[in-house]
Parts: C-alpha cells; sequence; structure tokens
C-alpha cells in the first residue's frame, strides 16, 4: 500500500472518527471529548510496572500505541489535539516526537510531566465526557477523572464494530505479521521443538514479543491442546509430538489478528483426517459471515457441523441432532464461535442491541459465546470451531447419565492429541466475505 494511498484512508478514518463523537458527545449532552493514553500500573509493593496497553479509545484516533501519559482532546468543529508526553527521562527510552503524515490532522503540545497535561484540557470538566480508567485522573478531588458517561460508550461502542477501510488495511498487515509467525511456528513443531521454542520461534518471526502482541501466545502440544487458554509453554519437547495447535496473532498500529491452526504430526493420519474435516467446515461457517446473517446462527450451526464431524468419526453414537438438543455437543465444542475484533482482540459491544445501549442475550445453553449481534458490511468477526477431549466435561455427561452417546474407546483414540480448533478473521461485506486470514496466508 503507497504512503499516499494510507495517507487518504486515514484521513477518511478521522473524519468517520469525528462524526462518531459528533453524535456520541450529542447523545450524551458533552462539550468536549477527552481522552487519556492511560497510565503505567505498579505492582504492589514495589517499583515494577505492569506491561502497559493503551487505552483503545486513544488509538482509534491515533496511529500511537506506546504513550502513557498522553492524552487526546476534541471539541467539535475544531481540530483534535494531542497532548503528547515526551519527559525527560535517562532511566528509559524516551518516545520520539509524533511524526508521520497523521499529525498534520492534529494540533500537538508536547509536555514533559504528566501533570503538565492539566493546563491545556478544557477548563471546565463536568463538560467532558473522558473516557479511561480511573488512575488517569489528573488532580485532586478527581479533577479530570474519567467519568465513562455510558450514553457516550455505547455509541461508540457499538459503531466501532463498523471498521473503516483504513481499519481493514490495518487488520490486514497485522495478519501478514501473524502468518509469518505462524509458518515457523509450524515449521518448528515439525523439527521437534519444545512449546517454549516454538514460541520464541514465533516472536521472532513475527518480529514482536508479549508486549508488542495482542494477547498470550496459545502454544499446545499433545494432550494440552484441550486446555482452551493454555500458556504455560513446557521447557523440554515431549517425547513424541503427536499434535500441535497455536492460537497466536499479530498486531499493527494498534489493531490485531487473532489465528488458530491445528497440525498432526506425520503418521498420524486418523487425527489429520479429524482436522482436515474441521477445517472443511470451518470454511463453510466463514462463508455464512454476510450481510443480514444472525451470529448467533452461526454458533448454532457450528455445533451441528461439529457434532456431525464427530459421529462420522464414532465419538459420538448419536445424531448430530439430539447431541445438539442434549448438550453433548457442548462438552466437545465448549466455546462460542467467535467474536468481534479490531482494536481489541475481543472487540467491544458483541451483546449491544443499538448505539443507545440494551443487550441482545445469549442463546440458552451456550454461556460463552463472545457475540450475538446481526451482521452487517464493515463488521469483522473470528469464525474458530473447535472439538476438544477434555476429561472434565466428559465426565459431567457420565455424571448426568449421558454416557451411552459417547463412544469411549473413540475417545480414548483421540484424547492424546487434545483437541483441534481452527480460526479465522472474516470481513462481512456487502457481498461475499472476505477471509483476511486465508488471505494472509495465500499471499
Amino acid at each position: 500500500m503507497s504512503a499516499d494511498h494510507s495517507s487518504r484512508l486515514y484521513a477518511a478514518h478521522l473524519d468517520t472518527v469525528r462524526a462518531r463523537a459528533d453524535a456520541a458527545l450529542a447523545r450524551g449532552g458533552f462539550d468536549h471529548l477527552v481522552v487519556p493514553s492511560g497510565t503505567l500500573h505498579y505492582q504492589v509493593f514495589d517499583d515494577r510496572d505492569y506491561p502497559y496497553a493503551v487505552n483503545p479509545h486513544f488509538k482509534a484516533w491515533l496511529p500511537l500505541t506506546n504513550t502513557p501519559g498522553s492524552w487526546l482532546v476534541y471539541t467539535p468543529g475544531e481540530r483534535p489535539k494531542l497532548i503528547f508526553l515526551q519527559p525527560h527521562d535517562y532511566w528509559h527510552v524516551v518516545p520520539e516526537a509524533p511524526n508521520g503524515d497523521w499529525v498534520e490532522h492534529f494540533d500537538i503540545q508536547i509536555i514533559r510531566n504528566a501533570d503538565d497535561a492539566k493546563q491545556h484540557l478544557p477548563r471546565n470538566a463536568a463538560r467532558c465526557a473522558i473516557l479511561g480508567e480511573a488512575q488517569s485522573a489528573l488532580g485532586q478531588y478527581g479533577a479530570f477523572a474519567p467519568n465513562n458517561p455510558q450514553a457516550v460508550l455505547d455509541y461508540l461502542h457499538y459503531h466501532r464494530a463498523f471498521k473503516t477501510p483504513y481499519e481493514l488495511a490495518m487488520m490486514r498487515e497485522a495478519t501478514r505479521v501473524a502468518v509469518r509467525g505462524h509458518r515457523a511456528a509450524e515449521r518448528a513443531f515439525r523439527a521437534g521443538a519444545s512449546e517454549f521454542g516454538i514460541h520464541l520461534a514465533y516472536c521472532q518471526a513475527a518480529r514482536q514479543d508479549a508486549n508488542d502482541l495482542p494477547y498470550n501466545n496459545i502454544v499446545c502440544l499433545n494432550e494440552h491442546g484441550a486446555v482452551l487458554h493454555y500458556t504455560d509453554r513446557d521447557r523440554r519437547p515431549p517425547a513424541q509430538s503427536r499434535s500441535f495447535l497455536i492460537d497466536a496473532g499479530g498486531s499493527h498500529r494498534g489493531y490485531a489478528a487473532d489465528i488458530t491452526r491445528t497440525y498432526a504430526a506425520a503418521g498420524h493420519d486418523e487425527f489429520q483426517s479429524m482436522i482436515d474435516a474441521v477445517d472443511a467446515a470451518q470454511l463453510r461457517m466463514c462463508d455464512q459471515v454476510r450481510d443480514g446473517t444472525d451470529y448467533k446462527q452461526i454458533h448454532l450451526d457450528a455445533h451441528l457441523a461439529l457434532a456431525g464431524i464427530l459421529r462420522d468419526f464414532g465419538v459420538i453414537t448419536v445424531s448430530p441432532e439430539a447431541a445438539v438438543a442434549t448438550g453433548v455437543s457442548s462438552a466437545f465444542f465448549p466455546h462460542g464461535i467467535g467474536h468481534g475484533i479490531g482494536l481489541q482482540v475481543h472487540d467491544v459491544a458483541g451483546f449491544a442491541a443499538s448505539d443507545a445501549g440494551g443487550t441482545i442475550a445469549k442463546p440458552d445453553g451456550h454461556p460463552y459465546l463472545r457475540l450475538t449481534r446481526v451482521l452487517a458490511p464493515g463488521m469483522v468477526v473470528t469464525i474458530e470451531p473447535g472439538i476438544y477431549f477434555i476429561d472434565m466435561l466428559l465426565d459431567e455427561l457420565n455424571a448426568k447419565g449421558q454416557g451411552d452417546s459417547v463412544n469411549w474407546d473413540a475417545v480414548a483414540r483421540f484424547k492424546p492429541y487434545g483437541g483441534i480448533r481452527i480460526e479465522d478473521d472474516v470481513v462481512c461485506t456487502e457481498r461475499a466475505p472476505e477471509n483476511l486470514t486465508r488471505d494472509g496466508f495465500a499471499g
């Protein structure tokens, strides 16, 4: 993408962000939008800080992700203002002064001390919608403390689901970062590396470390694939690597990619066949990401499809319909089909009924679904079906008297592989969906 094209996309994006802010402020009855970038959190009884995470409302305006102590101020009809903290500091690397084509759209004030921001903020904090965490407050008695007015948040969060062309471009770049890491991780697995070694190979290829990546890498060999958020990472390889599940992403200018792949070691043909079946079903689910589709229905359809795979491989003894109706399918697929993604891996307002608030309920019996909205052009969602062999959930089936629905000999064959998850990031368009992840691997 040329610099000129990127500049035009950003300018148009900023127009959209300003228009949304205008409407949100009018909805809440405020004159100014004030957004702190966030501050460092220090560990209790220590002088070590936790990894800094920028306020997503801040990076919605600016491609800045490592600027603690800075502020964004916007007043309708005026140029947005960036109050940029560039401290005098010889203990740490001082952030570079703002630069790039985006700076022409802002009035920029550089400060050297965090408290100096007060003189550049609107005089009357009561007329400001201040979005952020409590510890970003400046001054005594909560002056310029985040108030997070619900009407403003409801409006901004709801509309953030609809990505601008600039945001989609950033997410394509984040996907390229993640794909580099995934390819290196598969090579490391095939070479017999440990989980920790695979993780290091991923970070090296992605050129991002734990503070840069959008979430903590999930790197699982063998039975560890049955732990949905496994992050322990054994330092030594197992005696035999049978399977590999990796859920790992990438970041670009504040936007995230979220990708999961599962691999079988050479010679484990039955498990590879099950992976292939889940992959084919997952592609059909991705094709459901279309304008007007209820995301809840994709989730429910996924249960039926995965139950069909379990029946085909002899893991369950009942029909797919019966497995879904009785909850047997949830023992093998216990999470939601996916979530919104963008500035955050699990993007906000997944249950929002409208930009005025309200909640769209999850389907009964499916407590872990993170998105219940009807899809529309510009929305980006993940599609991540999975099949797992989890002792706790299988034991619960037995305890509920549903053990006859399961072929326990087949479960015993598949348990050493842990599980399967395949995840793509998919854009809803006015026509066929755009699969960011598959396009990234094809590139």
